[in-house]
């Protein structure tokens, strides 16, 4: 079969689909070296993880939205109501205390990341009929990421979304582990059999599609279940979903556009255009952290500017417009036009 690859196998494989399977072989080997990364250099791998992966992709948004003029004129409801109503969000919110924001803040953020995966599952199988296989693999894409979410409700973990106890209001469900665990490994061991018996049928595989769903499976039960370790879960989760958007933002709005659709952005399509691409994303994170440490966290930068507490509950929101317009977004941009019959 045609393979559906986004760019092409060398792309697809290096920045879309092999980086769980990458970061977990590279724990499996130095699990002694992570601990001591964790304990004695914690700044490198925030910023190494959280700024230049995960606050980045965000930013990378910009090249199929607010840097598009055609597409920002075209829907200015869209692109401009959404940031207003993230802050607006944000306040109210914040009204009902610090840890009710975050942990609603948490709840959207996990959404979203689910959905990339249902995304990219989809565009892997764009060539292939909606017919019950396909289904097959939508519900495998569910179990892989909601499963260890659900394990992590109901069981204490080392590690954190946003901020400590976030989920804890969810303890008081009654316990379903057990049952969601049978659930959970007879999905595994459907998927597997459909696949399976597709491959013999057809005697073809969709391999992107099948590496993505095994690397989802990879990266959400080991990063949340099987380790219990802070570090090990922002590797697998921040690299997992950082750099695959990232790299899908790059080809299908620069690489694979015409220049004549590019227009200003045209200077990102050639070989140097990928750094400047790279630098771009890099700044804006940078600089959302540095007035996320010095105006609230104040862990890695020492610059207490004592922020009166009637200040936090309108600028937190504020500085979280960027982030929760990404999450928002994402429902609206990568949807494809119905069909006019």
């Amino acid at each position: 079969m045609k393979q559906p690859w986004i760019h092409n196998a060398k792309t697809d494989w290096w920045f879309i689909l092999s980086p769980p399977f990458l970061v977990l072989l590279i724990i499996f080997l130095f699990q002694k070296q992570i601990q001591e990364l964790e304990n004695s250099y914690s700044f490198y791998t925030w910023l190494l993880l959280i700024v230049f992966v995960d606050v980045a992709h965000v930013y990378s948004t910009l090249f199929k939205t607010y840097f598009v003029k055609d597409e920002v004129q075209k829907r200015k409801l869209l692109y401009f109501g959404i940031p207003a109503i993230s802050w607006c969000l944000g306040i109210a919110l914040f009204q009902f205390g610090s840890l009710t924001f975050w942990s609603v803040l948490a709840l959207i953020a996990v959404f979203h990341f689910i959905r990339q995966q249902y995304g990219f599952m989809r565009i892997y199988a764009r060539f292939e009929p909606n017919n019950w296989q396909k289904k097959i693999d939508e519900v495998a894409v569910y179990a892989a990421t909601i499963f260890p979410m659900l394990y992590w409700f109901k069981t204490p973990r080392a590690f954190t979304w946003f901020v400590n106890n976030e989920f804890d209001w969810l303890n008081n469900l009654p316990d379903y582990i057990g049952f969601i665990t049978v659930l959970y490994v007879g999905i595994v061991i459907i998927w597997l059999g459909k696949t399976i018996f597709e491959a013999i049928k057809t005697k073809s595989i969709n391999i992107p599609k099948t590496a993505l769903i095994i690397g989802t499976y990879l990266s959400w039960y080991f990063g949340i279940v099987y380790f219990n370790n802070d570090l090990i879960f922002t590797f697998l989760n921040v690299v997992s979903h950082g750099i695959p958007y990232i790299a899908l933002i790059y080809i299908r709005e620069i690489k694979q556009k015409d220049n004549h659709q590019l227009n200003w952005m045209l200077i990102f399509k050639s070989a140097s255009g990928i750094f400047l691409f790279v630098g771009v994303i890099l700044g804006f994170a940078f600089l959302e952290e540095f007035l996320w440490e010095t105006l609230v966290w104040n862990e890695h930068f020492s610059m207490d500017f004592s922020i009166p507490e009637n200040t936090l509950q309108f600028l937190v929101p504020l500085l979280v417009v960027p982030q929760l317009t990404h999450y928002l977004l994402d429902g609206f941009i990568w949807r494809k036009p119905k069909k006019v019959s």
